[in-house]
């Protein structure tokens, strides 16, 4: 059995190819002005993928200052938060029960507004994969016939951001992003029900009203116009400009293909990833002191043959160790300290540890810009790291566990820093130049050709090999 912290399974027949990447320490976002629409009517539909979790991240925005102000956001204690003021007075502001912090999975957002409505709760909705959200910590509804700064001339509407005056960027993944000017839709407009009962995406076909705009992320220019990360898709041509982003930040992981990154939560390996700074859509790690510190993926197959790379971006004292980890890999270790992990230290000449025995003798010593592989052969037992698309070997035979390996990369008194990519982005995120070799599916996007038979870790290859 696969263990998948919260991800979504395959999805139905409409298929989403491309997702933009937000990092919050980048200051990453788009925006465009409005022009005079309908203020008490709209809908935002967007599928969402967390990155860190824990702080106050902006999903959409509109207005001027943090006192004339609209926001959707995940707050620091990671319910999901709507609000608008006027003056620094709210006019309305509704803070969710439910929480949301599963760096894993795909979230399904809907945000419809009909201030037109008699009856006070129905003015403003929030779904999610599907559900209506109706738990709520308050409820402060706003004003009947109330115009709101969306569809409001000349103001701001921000995507991963909040006002100039807060900015609280949004980190993670963004796609299929709806916005309906003068239409509060339902769910069922934009997703469905599959066979198995999972919420996927599906084709809108409304109309948008005039500041309304469908974002693929099909491009990566960084103008304002059709051939911009920012292109609106739905007709209107109401292309959106971007702002620290650039063409690295369109990846393929999407609500349709999942693909694995680093657990930004204390995850079920028992990690301390909580205390390692993740960045780049939870694919770039900083280990910044001197402690044992751990990061983990999300995605734990139990069979299979997988592939990723690690680009060794810096190395203080040491690279630290690339590998694989399970269920019981305590705080405090990295992957090979114990029985619950396998690694490839850069240690000295470049050493394989598990179980805290230590052979010196494996394999290269890597360093700076160096680029590991890691193939995993879970059908087979083994586990076989490369260099430069150099194979240093099989590492380690007989690898087992009904709980499913993952990666891991640790650091013992190091500071480092790794990115990673499970095939959702070949540039590790523009450190490198993109070379496009995908796996025998067709899926990823790999600097070096993945082994013979070794596949990208994400739900699509998973649903056939996993």
């Amino acid at each position: 059995m696969v263990s998948i912290l919260g991800a979504n399974s395959v999805s139905g027949d409409y298929e989403v190819s491309n997702s933009l990447r937000f990092d919050d320490g980048s200051g990453a976002y788009v925006s465009r002005t409005q022009t005079a629409g309908n203020r008490r009517t709209f809908t935002w539909s967007a599928w969402v993928k967390r990155g860190v979790v824990g702080t106050r991240q902006t999903l959409l925005s509109a207005g001027i200052d943090g006192n004339d102000e609209s926001f959707l956001r995940f707050d620091a204690s990671d319910y999901i938060s709507f609000k608008e003021s006027t003056g620094n007075s709210p006019e309305f502001l509704l803070d969710t029960t439910p929480v949301f912090r599963d760096p894993a999975a795909w979230y399904h957002i809907v945000y419809a507004i009909d201030t037109t409505q008699g009856t006070d709760s129905n003015r403003v909705k929030l779904y999610v994969n599907g559900s209506q959200i109706t738990s709520f910590q308050n409820t402060n509804y706003p004003s009947q016939n109330y115009d709101t700064r969306f569809n409001n001339n000349s103001q701001v509407l921000y995507l991963g951001m909040n006002v100039p005056d807060y900015r609280d960027y949004y980190d993670g993944y963004m796609t299929e992003v709806n916005y309906i000017d003068g239409s509060a839709k339902s769910p069922t407009d934009f997703g469905e029900y599959d066979d198995n009962g999972v919420w996927v995406p599906k084709k809108y076909s409304g109309s948008y009203g005039t500041n309304g705009f469908f974002l693929e992320f099909q491009q990566t220019g960084t103008s304002q116009n059709s051939s911009g990360i920012g292109a609106d898709t739905s007709g209107n041509d109401n292309h959106l400009a971007v702002t620290n982003l650039a063409g690295t930040d369109v990846t393929t992981d999407t609500c349709t293909n999942n693909y694995c990154t680093l657990n930004s939560i204390r995850g079920p390996v028992g990690s301390n990833s909580s205390n390692v700074p993740l960045f780049e859509g939870n694919l770039k790690a900083s280990h910044t002191d001197n402690a044992y510190k751990q990061c983990e993926g999300t995605i734990f197959p139990t069979a299979g043959k997988w592939y990723w790379e690690t680009l060794i971006v810096s190395d203080g004292t040491d690279a630290g160790a690339i590998g694989i980890v399970t269920s019981g890999q305590p705080t405090g270790a990295y992957p090979g300290t114990t029985i619950n992990g396998y690694g490839y230290d850069s240690y000295g000449s470049g050493s394989k540890i598990h179980n805290n025995s230590r052979d010196n003798s494996y394999g290269a010593s890597y360093t700076v810009d160096d680029i590991m592989g890691t193939a995993l052969d879970l059908d087979n037992g083994t586990l076989t790291f490369y260099k430069n698309n150099s194979s240093q070997g099989q590492a380690y035979s007989g690898i087992t566990s009904s709980l499913g390996w993952s990666y891991g990369h640790g650091s013992y008194y190091a500071t480092n820093t790794i990115i990673v990519n499970f095939g959702q982005e070949g540039s590790f995120a523009g450190q490198k130049t993109a070379q496009g070799n995908s796996d025998a599916n067709g899926y990823g996007d790999f600097y070096y050709s993945p082994p013979s038979g070794h596949y990208a870790l994400n739900t699509k290859n998973l649903a056939e090999f996993g």
